[in-house]
């Protein structure tokens, strides 16, 4: 998924810079920026976004995946802009408030028990102007299929299990919850595992996985509203969510 993910997560932190052009043909693109790696797992996506110059926390509520993290970390000494710390976002965000040019939720949010305090803690702690990357699973019948049904019980490439499908959260929703906290989305793209190949590649349909950039652009106190806006849109039964494709070109 990094093939995806790492240009997506540096075009989109140099999209909102003047000098974009320039960093992006460097090798240290993402030279002084701070990036927080939510859910961070043994480092995988934190490692590759160090490599490209970002001074880079990740954090994981699991104390033995930021022990694997820092174990694999030690063997490349040229990541020294690296950090792993054993917290949960909300934990993190009393410390941190405001301290990230970028924070990216990577196959995530679909595992939290509250998507709406989840993405308002990102919120907290992203600069004004930064950026807030999130990839996940839509919530339809195609994704009840190939992500769970495929993925852990057909093919085995996933523990059983390690997906709820009414935890799923689909591109609208997720919309609804970044604007809410004061985000402003600016690129939504589709994902498609090629499960033959074993390699990701983009598509314009967002009915299972799919990435979403987001600029932070309101203050907290003009997105007072939102909790009781977010109730009224997220309440009720979960059900397969309708989908409308991406509104915006693929890169």
């Amino acid at each position: 998924m990094n093939k995806l993910r790492i240009p997506f997560i540096r075009d989109g932190i140099l999209s909102t810079q003047v000098t974009k052009a320039e960093k992006a043909k460097s090798n240290r693109s993402l030279a002084g920026y701070s990036i927080l790696d939510v859910g961070c797992g043994g480092g995988l996506l934190s490692e590759a976004l160090a490599r490209i110059g970002a001074n880079v926390t990740g954090i994981d509520a699991v104390a033995e995946n930021i022990e694997i993290a820092q174990g694999h970390a030690l063997a490349d000494p040229l990541l020294t802009d690296l950090t792993y710390i054993t917290s949960t976002v909300e934990e993190h965000k009393f410390n941190f408030e405001g301290n990230y040019d970028a924070v990216v939720a990577s196959e995530v949010i679909e595992h939290v028990e509250n998507p709406q305090f989840f993405v308002a803690s990102c919120a907290a702690l992203t600069k004004p102007g930064g950026s807030l990357f999130i990839t996940t699973i839509n919530r339809t019948q195609l994704s009840w299929i190939t992500a769970i049904v495929g993925a852990e019980y057909i093919l085995r490439i996933l523990p059983k299990g390690i997906h709820d499908w009414n935890k799923f959260v689909s591109p609208d929703e997720l919309e609804v919850m970044l604007t809410s906290s004061g985000f402003q989305p600016v690129k939504k793209h589709g994902m498609l595992y090629n499960f033959l190949a074993n390699d990701w590649v983009w598509t314009k349909n967002t009915d299972v996985n799919f990435a979403i950039h987001a600029v932070k652009t309101l203050k907290e106190k003009e997105v007072q509203e939102a909790p009781e806006k977010l109730d009224e849109d997220l309440s009720g039964e979960r059900q397969p969510a309708a989908t409308s494709g991406v509104t915006s070109e693929l890169p």
